[in-house]
């Protein structure tokens, strides 16, 4: 089904062009004033809106607002052939997805525009409709990915969480192997049993086998209490090991015995306890490459290396990353009460250009820091700081490609821009003079750039 656009300018010129421009790509609806525009919006549903800025009896900032309280993430692109400094920083804080200027000098850049907006337009729908379908199964986390890795990966998940069986996920860190464990959990036949967790790495050996087994009172010193372990309290529902590769060889000694035995005694005990509950491991590692480095039991492996799923790094997951953004943005603007966004469209050429090499980790992270430290209205790519780190196992990163087109055209505006800007002084009037930009046209672009301010 083609995305619906809904194009309002009273230039027929205008509306033809784009008529033939994206009719072929889209299911476009034209209208020539406000009003024919709402009667249009009431009766569809648009996955975007140009608008023209000046209407016969209608403003078209004004109008988008009122088309927004009625559809709050609508997307909306503004255009203008009356460059206005005011009506632009206007339409920014208003969330337009972007500003253009008719008429249009570069239509394969406006068409690429529009391309983006409808993509965060359909990040939106993608967020929703994950949230309404896992909405009716109780305690499900949101996965959020429509990209072919996620989808062969989820399709796999739907398979092996309703059987009793075993699972290994294995992935790099920060794919979300924790997330995707509690779906299995949430989608299995065990899911109104407990769901355990607890992370090999993180705990010495000692405590991570008092947590796993439990203890009877006086077993060692602060023992006061008998308390379950992890075995046993996970009886009857799911029990997820995370970074199993990290466990001593004497536990995974200890965790064959009671697989193998489905029952567990508690240290300073001879009481063996029912432990009936199904194994979730992760990894950051090869399994397979740890046996043959001698690190890890085969016989254990073999164990739990019933169904193995692999989780893609961020970097496979091709159309995600805005998703993924878009639902933390949503999430941190709830946490931190504000009101960030939407990603502009240089936010959005600079997140899908990232490597990611934290994966959904260091996105997260990425637009908690953004959503943070900026005040509200739109996320621009100067928002947006990535980390420059080594791979996350610990070896360096590949060298980095040369930037797309996109952004490497990007790049040098807002380093001609600025270079313009000093040489005249901090003067937009002569700046404009000498780079041959209209004043209004310039002031709109260092606006973009953060070069200047009201």
């Amino acid at each position: 089904m083609k995305p619906r656009v809904l194009v309002v300018d009273d230039d027929r010129y205008t509306r033809t062009l784009l008529d033939r421009l994206l009719g072929k790509s889209v299911d476009i609806r034209l209208a020539a004033d406000g009003g024919e525009a709402r009667r249009l919006f009431a009766d569809e549903d648009f996955n975007l809106v140009l608008m023209d800025q000046c209407l016969p009896g209608d403003n078209g900032i004004e109008l988008l607002r009122e088309f927004r309280a009625r559809r709050p993430k609508l997307v909306g692109i503004l255009m203008t052939g009356f460059a206005d400094v005011r009506d632009a920083v206007a339409a920014v804080r208003e969330g337009v997805f972007d500003y253009l200027t008719k008429p249009f000098e570069d239509l394969e850049s406006f068409e690429a525009t529009v391309g983006k907006a409808l993509e965060l337009d359909a990040a939106y729908r993608e967020i929703d409709g994950l949230r309404a379908r896992l909405d009716s199964i109780d305690g499900a986390p949101v996965v959020i990915g429509q990209s072919a890795a996620m989808e062969r990966m989820l399709g796999q998940i739907r398979q092996v969480a309703g059987l009793d069986t075993t699972v290994l996920l294995e992935g790099e860190s920060g794919t979300g192997k924790d997330v995707v464990a509690k779906l299995i959990h949430a989608w299995s036949a065990r899911a109104g049993k407990p769901f355990m967790e607890v992370n090999c790495g993180a705990l010495p050996e000692s405590l991570l086998e008092s947590l796993l087994f439990g203890y009877e009172k006086g077993a060692f010193t602060g023992a006061s209490v008998a308390t379950p372990g992890y075995f046993e309290k996970a009886h009857g529902g799911n029990l997820f090991l995370d970074e199993i590769a990290d466990m001593s060889p004497k536990l995974q000694s200890s965790l064959l015995r009671v697989l193998q035995d489905h029952q567990c005694t508690r240290i300073g005990s001879t009481e063996p306890r029912k432990a009936d509950f199904r194994l979730i491991c992760a990894t950051n590692r090869s399994l397979a490459g740890e046996v043959k480095a001698g690190r890890f039991r085969e016989d254990l492996f073999y164990r739990i290396n019933v169904v193995r799923v692999r989780l893609p790094p961020l970097r496979e997951r091709q159309g995600d990353v805005i998703l993924l953004a878009t639902h933390f943005i949503e999430h941190f603007n709830a946490k931190f009460h504000k009101n960030c966004g939407p990603l502009t469209p240089d936010a959005v050429r600079r997140l899908e250009s990232a490597t990611w090499p934290g994966n959904v980790r260091e996105l997260k992270h990425c637009i908690e820091r953004a959503v943070a430290l900026h005040p509200g209205g739109p996320i621009d790519a100067m928002h947006v700081c990535l980390d420059d780190l080594p791979a996350s196992d610990g070896t360096v990163a590949a060298v980095a490609l040369p930037s797309a087109y996109e952004e490497a055209r990007a790049n040098f505006e807002r380093d001609y821009l600025t270079r313009i800007l000093e040489a005249a002084g901090g003067n937009v009037s002569e700046a404009a003079r000498l780079s041959g930009i209209p004043r209004q046209s310039l002031y709109v672009r260092m606006k973009r750039w953060g070069l200047v301010t009201d």
